[in-house]
């Protein structure tokens, strides 16, 4: 009997990508997401009479605290944990492994934030729901007569840098399963855009539903696009019976 052994090195990339899958769903996902901006951008918005007449008695109990928050200040701070959240991705290239698989890490980014787009621009474009601050005295009826005044369902700023925040720390994660660091990724993954939802709140841009909403849908497109994309499971080894003139034995074949 022959025995024989050959080991090989494995990819240092936990994901596969496909040109021929990940295109065209980043394609529709970017179509959609241009289609959505233009449903939101063609809502009427409140006439005076409307605004005038606006009620906070008619805002469910839940999201009732917050009808008539108005504060350009935290709509301003509201931008920088986003912008921030953009940026995450970028420190996963600190990484040698990630590093080493930039390439595709971006399709995988790209395609996550088309998804994100796609999902927040067609429900906001074909949902009408007044802004916490159509509700204030504060605010102008010029303002709450324009089309983004109803764009409160659901929270895209929460919803984009939770895609964005996840999703790195879904990459880091699986490029570094033993790394002690990655509960802090993923603290601070759930920070900024916690952070972004709060200051979007108290900006009276979104209700706490709005932006509850959004920040599960973002997080879920993160932290969903690479696991599905993640390596199917197989066993770290094979064995495969072989034969031969005058011979017969195995080969096993081992992943490392």
């Amino acid at each position: 009997m022959t025995f024989s052994l050959n080991c090989f090195s494995q990819s240092a990339s936990p994901y596969q990508t496909s040109v021929g899958v990940d295109a065209p769903i980043t394609a529709l996902g970017a179509g959609l997401t241009y289609y959505g901006l233009t449903l939101m951008q063609s809502k009427s918005g409140l006439t005076s009479e409307e605004a005038l007449a606006l009620n906070v008695k008619d805002v469910n109990r839940f999201d009732r605290f917050s009808a008539g928050f108005y504060s350009e200040r935290a709509n301003t701070i509201s931008d920088y944990p986003l912008y921030t959240s953009f940026g995450t991705p970028l420190l996963l290239l600190l990484n040698e492994n990630v590093r080493s698989n930039a390439g595709q890490v971006l399709v995988l980014y790209v395609e996550t934030m088309a998804i994100t787009g796609a999902l927040y621009t067609m429900t906001n474009g074909n949902v009408i729901r007044n802004r916490p601050l159509t509700y204030s005295q504060d605010v102008s009826l010029a303002e709450k007569g324009r089309a983004n005044a109803q764009n409160s369902f659901y929270a895209g700023h929460t919803a984009a840098a939770a895609s964005a925040s996840f999703f790195a720390a879904k990459v880091f994660h699986d490029f570094n399963p033993d790394s002690p660091a990655r509960p802090y990724v993923w603290a601070t993954a759930a920070a900024i855009p916690a952070t972004v939802g709060y200051f979007r709140l108290k900006a009276g841009k979104h209700f706490l539903s709005d932006n509850i909403l959004g920040y599960t849908l973002g997080a879920a497109a993160g932290i969903l696009v690479p696991q599905l994309h993640k390596k199917s499971a197989k066993l770290p080894f094979s064995v495969v019976p072989i034969s031969g003139p005058g011979f017969s034995g195995a080969l096993v074949s081992c992943r490392f």
